[in-house]
C-alpha cells in the first residue's frame, strides 16, 4: 500500500541531550494533525466496511464483488493521481512494481477477499473482532525479522490469542461455521504480512500510486478467482438487491477510494504501532453497527473474546508507544 515508509519500530524516543555545543538539537518526530485525520477516516469508515460487506454479499458472489470494487477503486485512483500530479506521477520501476503488486495481493486478495468470503457465513461484527488481532500478528512477525517489542508487547500478545480462543466458541459450538471464523483469522495474518513487508519492500515512492496498482492487482486477481471458482454461474444482476448496489458503491468510494488510502498514506507517514490502533477501534464500530442494522446477537463469546482481544491490542500499543 505505500512506499518503505516506516520502520515498524516504537514511535519516537525523546532526543539524546545534546552536547554543549551551539549545534541545536534534533527535535523528536511528531505526530500531526493530518495523522490524526487519517486515522479517524480509517477507524470509522473501516468499521462500517464490515456491514457494507456483509449488506453486498446477500445478493453477489465475494470474490468478484470484491474484485469489482478494488479495481474500480484502483482506477479511479489512478485518474485522480494522474490529474492532479500528472501522469508521470505513475510511472515506478519494475521492481516498485513487482512490490505493489505483491502488497495487493497479500492486502486485498488474501487479507480482503477472505474476509468476504467468510462473511457469506458468519456475522459481521464477529469478523471484526477477529481481524482485531491484526497488531498481534505484527508483533510476532517483527520479532521473525529480529525486533524486540518488549515483554508488554509480548504480554498483549497472549492475550489477544486467549481472545481469539474465545471468540473461536461460536464456530466450536455450531452456532457458526467454524470455517469462516478460520478464514478470518488467515485473512488478518495475511494483512499483517503484507503491512509488516510494505514498510521493507522497495515501494513507489507515492502512496497514492502506491495504493492504486496494490487495488488493481488485487482487485484482478480477486475477479480472477470468482471466474475460476464459477460465481458468474447462475448470476443475475437484476436480482441484485437496491442495497447490495448501495453498499458496494459505499465500499468502492469511502471503504477502498477514501479509507485505503488513508491507510496506505499512514504507513508511509506514522509508525505501525500508532496504525495499528485501527484494529481496535474497528470492531467496536462493526459489532455496534451489526447489532443495530442486522440484529446481529451479541453473545458471551462475542463480548468477552472481543474485551479479551481489544485489551491484548491496547496492551501492545501503549508498550510501543512508551518504547
Amino acid at each position: 500500500m505505500t512506499s518503505p515508509a516506516v520502520d515498524p519500530a516504537p514511535e519516537t524516543h525523546p532526543a539524546a541531550p545534546a552536547p554543549r555545543t551551539d549545534a541545536p538539537a534534533v527535535p523528536a518526530r511528531r505526530i500531526t494533525g493530518a495523522v490524526w485525520a487519517a486515522l479517524g477516516i480509517v477507524y470509522v469508515v473501516w468499521g462500517s466496511t464490515y456491514l457494507g460487506i456483509r449488506i453486498v454479499v446477500e445478493t453477489l458472489p465475494p470474490f468478484l464483488s470484491g474484485g469489482a470494487r478494488f479495481v474500480t477503486a484502483g482506477l479511479l485512483l489512478a485518474a485522480i493521481v494522474a490529474w492532479r500530479q500528472g501522469p508521470a506521477a505513475l510511472k515506478v520501476t519494475r521492481r516498485e512494481l513487482g512490490s505493489a503488486v505483491l502488497v495487493g495481493l497479500l492486502l486485498i486478495l488474501g487479507g480482503n477477499g477472505l474476509v468476504v468470503l467468510a462473511e457469506t457465513s458468519i456475522p459481521s461484527g464477529l469478523a471484526a473482532l477477529l481481524v482485531a488481532a491484526v497488531p498481534v500478528w505484527v508483533v510476532l512477525l517483527r520479532t521473525v525479522f529480529g525486533d524486540r517489542p518488549g515483554s508488554g508487547a509480548y504480554g498483549g500478545v497472549l492475550l489477544g490469542f486467549a481472545g481469539l480462543g474465545v471468540l473461536t466458541v461460536p464456530g466450536l459450538s455450531g452456532e457458526v461455521k467454524i470455517g469462516g471464523v478460520l478464514l478470518v483469522l488467515v485473512a488478518a495474518l495475511l494483512w499483517s504480512v503484507g503491512s509488516v513487508s510494505s514498510a521493507r519492500l522497495p515501494m513507489p515512492a507515492n502512496p497514492f500510486t502506491a495504493s492504486a496498482y496494490e487495488m488493481l492487482a488485487g482487485g484482478l486477481a480477486a475477479l480472477t478467482l470468482g471466474l475460476v471458482r464459477g460465481e458468474q454461474h447462475g448470476l443475475d444482476l437484476g436480482a441484485v438487491s437496491g442495497r447490495s448496489w448501495a453498499a458496494l458503491a459505499y465500499l468502492i468510494v469511502f471503504g477502498s477510494l477514501v479509507a485505503f488510502t488513508a491507510y496506505a498514506w499512514l504507513l508511509q507517514a506514522a509508525p505501525v504501532s500508532l496504525v495499528a490502533t485501527y484494529a481496535y477501534v474497528n470492531p467496536v464500530v462493526a459489532v455496534l453497527l451489526g447489532a443495530l442494522v442486522l440484529d446481529e446477537a451479541l453473545t458471551w463469546p462475542i463480548l468477552l473474546g472481543g474485551a479479551i482481544v481489544v485489551g491484548g491490542v491496547s496492551l501492545i500499543v501503549s508498550t510501543e508507544r512508551r518504547g
